[in-house]
């Protein structure tokens, strides 16, 4: 994810304190910071179960002994803890904290326990790769979009481009509810700049994989992300015309959402829609029109 700035922009610094604030656990990579196991206490979470492995750190599921709930807890690989990577860790809580929104993941936590910094979030029933093993239904789909794109255009609104839009980084929580997670890839710029590259393949603008990052970027990458929720397919480089799952599609909504995902998915990054803002507003300008063509599909199978 990228932040881009603007004139008088502040970020909370939430359990971390200021740039005063405790130092790390150590200097040297996994020099003094033993892997953690479950059933294993880091302040007052207990590690009940672990839930993924990313590339820079373990999420586990906790039992907060205090508020006695469940939690989701990342933590830095210890092979990899460093004072550049827990700059990064914090800077993503940093980035996070000027984020409020029912659609993004909340930051219940981050400090550093037990000479490790940890990060503390709610945890949800499932990610929507999870889900999307089983059956979606088109007006699941069509709601789950519309919560995606509020998110990002949230997101938007205060200057900060995610950079990694894909199905693991949105969880669901009970009720339907979709949040976006992860804003751990962040950099401060103040334009569209090169940057690391960093996304997902399969879900990249094709502009990123140069290390160009924007808001016509997080668009390109939520259309993707939506056209598969809709067709059942994931349109690939060159990502040439008529795209894959298109006729699926068109039998599914209106030809004006269909338009509007052609729009997003322009390789092109000026004939996209300019951040994800934009996006939303042309999406519930045509919901109307999906509502109806619904109602007619439900009436047509009885």
């Amino acid at each position: 994810m990228v932040v881009q700035g603007r004139s008088g922009t502040r970020f909370g610094t939430g359990a971390l304190g200021s740039e005063s604030s405790a130092p790390p656990p150590t200097t040297e990579r996994g020099a003094s910071v033993p892997r953690l196991r479950v059933r294993q206490r880091v302040g007052k979470y207990r590690l009940t179960r672990r839930i993924a492995d990313g590339g820079m750190s373990t999420v586990f599921e906790a039992y907060d002994t205090i508020e006695g709930v469940k939690v989701a807890l990342k933590v830095p690989r210890p092979n990899l803890v460093d004072r550049s990577v827990l700059e990064q860790f914090r800077r993503e809580v940093r980035t996070h904290a000027a984020l409020d929104h029912p659609n993004i993941l909340p930051i219940k936590n981050a400090d550093v326990l037990d000479g490790r910094f940890v990060i503390a979030v709610p945890l949800g029933e499932e990610s929507l790769a999870d889900r999307m093993q089983r059956r979606l239904g088109i007006s699941t789909a069509l709601d789950y979009s519309h919560q995606l794109l509020q998110a990002l255009a949230h997101a938007h609104e205060h200057r900060i481009v995610h950079c990694d839009v894909k199905p693991e980084n949105l969880l669901l929580f009970e009720g339907g509810v979709l949040r976006l997670a992860d804003f751990g890839i962040a950099k401060v710029v103040k334009r569209t700049e090169r940057g690391s590259g960093s996304g997902t393949l399969g879900y990249m603008a094709p502009e990123q994989a140069f290390g160009r990052t924007s808001f016509r970027g997080d668009v390109f990458t939520a259309a993707l992300l939506i056209w598969r929720m809709l067709s059942g397919q994931l349109p690939d480089w060159p990502f040439e015309k008529p795209l894959v799952g298109v006729k699926v599609l068109r039998r599914r909504v209106p030809t004006e959402l269909v338009e509007i995902l052609h729009k997003a998915l322009s390789v092109e990054p000026k004939k996209r829609f300019r951040d994800a803002g934009a996006f939303l507003e042309a999406w519930e300008k045509v919901l109307p029109a999906v509502e109806r063509t619904l109602k007619r599909q439900k009436r047509s199978r009885r």
